[in-house]
This record gives C-alpha cells, sequence and structure tokens, in this order.
C-alpha cells in the first residue's frame, strides 16, 4: 500500500467512526480501524460485531494495499498534523506516516483479523430512500422516549412501520411514546406491504451524529432479517436488528381529551424550567386547571428545598383538571415540536395525554401522568 490523503479527508473520516465502542477486551482487534486502498477509493472501516461503519475518501492510490491500525494512536497522529498532505505506506508490518518534516512507523495487525462487515443487499424490495434532513428530523423527535432495556429489549430500539401507504417511526419506553408520520411520497421505495423492524437506539445514535455531517444527501435504507444499513455516497453503517414483538402503540394513542388546551412553546419551556428547580425526587410537576380556562398554574415542591408556581396564559377548552406529570418528559416532548404553539390534549390520571403540533397529528408525544398518592 502506498497512498497520499489530504489531512482534512483523513480527520473527517476518523471522526466518523469515533463512535465505534473499543473496550472489548477479548477481540484486540476491534480496537483497530481497517484501511483498504482500492481502484475506486480509500476505505476506513470500524466495528464493535452490533454496528459496522464504512467511510469511503478520495486520495492518490500509488499501490493498492489493506492494512490494520490501532484507532487510538493513528488518530491522535492525524489530529495533530499540521501539513496538508499525509502518505500512508505498508512496508512488511510496518505502517508509514509522512508528512513534510514528520514521519512516524507504527506497528500493525494482519487484516484478516479483523471481522467482516457484513452487506446487506440493495436489490430487495425492503430498500427505500429518504432525505436525509427528513430522517434526522423524524429519528431526534422519537429517540428522545427510548430507553435501553434489559428486561425488554424490544423498547431498546425504534420501531420503523411502514404501514397503509405511510412510514412510521415509534419510540416507546412505557411512560412515554413518540411517534412521527412520514408520507410515502417523501420516500421511493418498491415496498407494497406491511413491513416493521426494531433499530438499536445507539445504531439511531450513531445515524444522528454522522448524517447531520451532510444533511442535504439522501440515505439509503435496506434491511434484511437481522441486519440494517443506512448509507449515503461516503458512508455506510450496518448494524444488527433487534428481535421481538413493539408493543401495538395505536392502542395507546387516545382518541379524545378532557381538555385541549394551546400554550406559546416559549412559554411553557420557561415555565418548566424554573418550577423544575423545586421539584421532587420524581421530577414531579403539577398542572392546575380552574374553571375561568384561562391560566393554568404549574407547582413543584419538595419536602427538602419548598414550593414554587407559575401562572401560564393559555387557550383552553373543557373541564378544570389538576394533574402531575414528570417535567423532563414534557419538556421533551414540548422541545421537539417546530411551531411557535404546543398542544396539549391531557386526561385524567387513567388515560394517557398528548403534545403536538395544533392541527397536525404527523408528530405525536404520548405521556402517562404520575399517579397521586
Amino acid at each position: 500500500m502506498n497512498i497520499i490523503i489530504l489531512r482534512n479527508n483523513l480527520k473527517d473520516a476518523l471522526a466518523t467512526l469515533g463512535g465505534i465502542k473499543r473496550e472489548n477486551t477479548q477481540l484486540p482487534i476491534l480496537k483497530n480501524i481497517l484501511i483498504d486502498a482500492k481502484e475506486d477509493g480509500i476505505y476506513i472501516s470500524s466495528t464493535d460485531l452490533e454496528i459496522g461503519v464504512v467511510h469511503k475518501i478520495p486520495g492518490k492510490i500509488i499501490q493498492k494495499g489493506i492494512v490494520t491500525v490501532p484507532y487510538s494512536i493513528f488518530s491522535q497522529i492525524i489530529s495533530n498534523l499540521s501539513f496538508e498532505r499525509v502518505t500512508l505506506e505498508l512496508k512488511g508490518t510496518s505502517f508509514l506516516i509522512t508528512a513534510d518534516n514528520y514521519k512516524a512507523k507504527v506497528t500493525t495487525t494482519p487484516p484478516d483479523d479483523f471481522p467482516i462487515i457484513p452487506q446487506v443487499s440493495t436489490t430487495q424490495d425492503s430498500v427505500f430512500t429518504i432525505d436525509s434532513q427528513i430522517l434526522l428530523d423524524a429519528l431526534s423527535g422519537v429517540s428522545v422516549a427510548c430507553q435501553v432495556s434489559d428486561f425488554r429489549p424490544e423498547l431498546s430500539g425504534v420501531l420503523f412501520h411502514f404501514k397503509e401507504g405511510q412510514f412510521r417511526i415509534v419510540a416507546t419506553d412505557s411512560f412515554r411514546l413518540a411517534k412521527q408520520e412520514i408520507s410515502n411520497k417523501k420516500i421511493k421505495t418498491n415496498l407494497d406491504k406491511d413491513f416493521s423492524f426494531i433499530v438499536p437506539l445507539r445504531t439511531v445514535q450513531e445515524v444522528l451524529r454522522i448524517f447531520s455531517v451532510k444533511k442535504q444527501e439522501p440515505v439509503t435504507i435496506a434491511v434484511d432479517d437481522h441486519q440494517i444499513m443506512f448509507a449515503n455516497e461516503q458512508t455506510t453503517i450496518v448494524s444488527r436488528l433487534i428481535n421481538g414483538k413493539f408493543p401495538d402503540y395505536e392502542m395507546v394513542i387516545p382518541s379524545s381529551y378532557e381538555v385541549e388546551m394551546t400554550v406559546k412553546k416559549e412559554d411553557i419551556i420557561s415555565a418548566l424550567k424554573l418550577t423544575s428547580s423545586l421539584s421532587n425526587r420524581l421530577y414531579e410537576v403539577r398542572l392546575i386547571l380552574d374553571e375561568d380556562m384561562k391560566y393554568v398554574k404549574l407547582i413543584s415542591s419538595s419536602h427538602e428545598f419548598g414550593e414554587g408556581e407559575y401562572m401560564l396564559s393559555v387557550k383552553a377548552k373543557g373541564q378544570p383538571i389538576q394533574i402531575s406529570f414528570n417535567w423532563r418528559f414534557i419538556l421533551d416532548g414540548v422541545r421537539n415540536i417546530k411551531t411557535e404553539n404546543i398542544f396539549l390534549g391531557l386526561n385524567n390520571e387513567q388515560k394517557p395525554s398528548v403534545i403536538r403540533i395544533p392541527d397536525e397529528t404527523s408528530y405525536t408525544y404520548i405521556l402517562t401522568s404520575i399517579k397521586s398518592n
């Protein structure tokens, strides 16, 4: 191998691979990255056996070749270089890094020891292409409702569900649920049947991190029985899927509310931040709507610190209600609404409540209340 690469391209590639876990002591090779110089470009790969990332960068290929080197050492060297061009050359078992008046020799590991990152076919029906910004907005909006669970692994991921011409992305931790609907007009696919799979939360987080750099490029998603691939022109992410049955989320979504309330987004964020400073260990904030339907009180209290109250102006209809929520859960839902005003559909403790855009149901955030003692 003998190649010349621009330093910034190499730094971008190493940053892309930076989210892969490398703590597996049983397989030291996972601490390495694979550099493969082919005729059509230079491919740099990393994997932790659950997620694999391959990033392609341009460069001058004097001689093709393949090598694995420790990520931490190689990344540290490249990040501290101040020279524009970097020459990488493999001589025997030594990997030479040269840039103007700097050179280093790094010990390598046989590339055959590096795990193969699986291929996911893009010729089957379960392949679709979507604008990256639409995908990123949807994933960021629902992933706040997802938490890793050792007892219920199906809740440790995000559901991708194709149903009746709609693409739905859903997540829940059993206390709250977030759902984003995307019209089939915004995706390109040959899929003509109901289809669903669960993507691990960490994979979703890597998709958000990596593809947010180039938000204008479309993303191709391909799925088989056990794996999923996300790819644009430069980067490919391959991940395992989660086996399990996702909860029937449609049964959770309420069709009516005891109170329908509209409030300004910035006002409710300010109210939650102020009242949360005196909340108890349950992060509880109590909402009290009186008969005048013009103001809602947000009240928080703790035996240790005291009590706080905020009067929030609202437009509401329905009946008086008192209900408590985890203020962090409300804030997560509110922050994912992109409009000036927020709709809250409140119910009693036996039914969940809803946060969404007024007169719009494409994004729905559902949360349960804190039961009264």
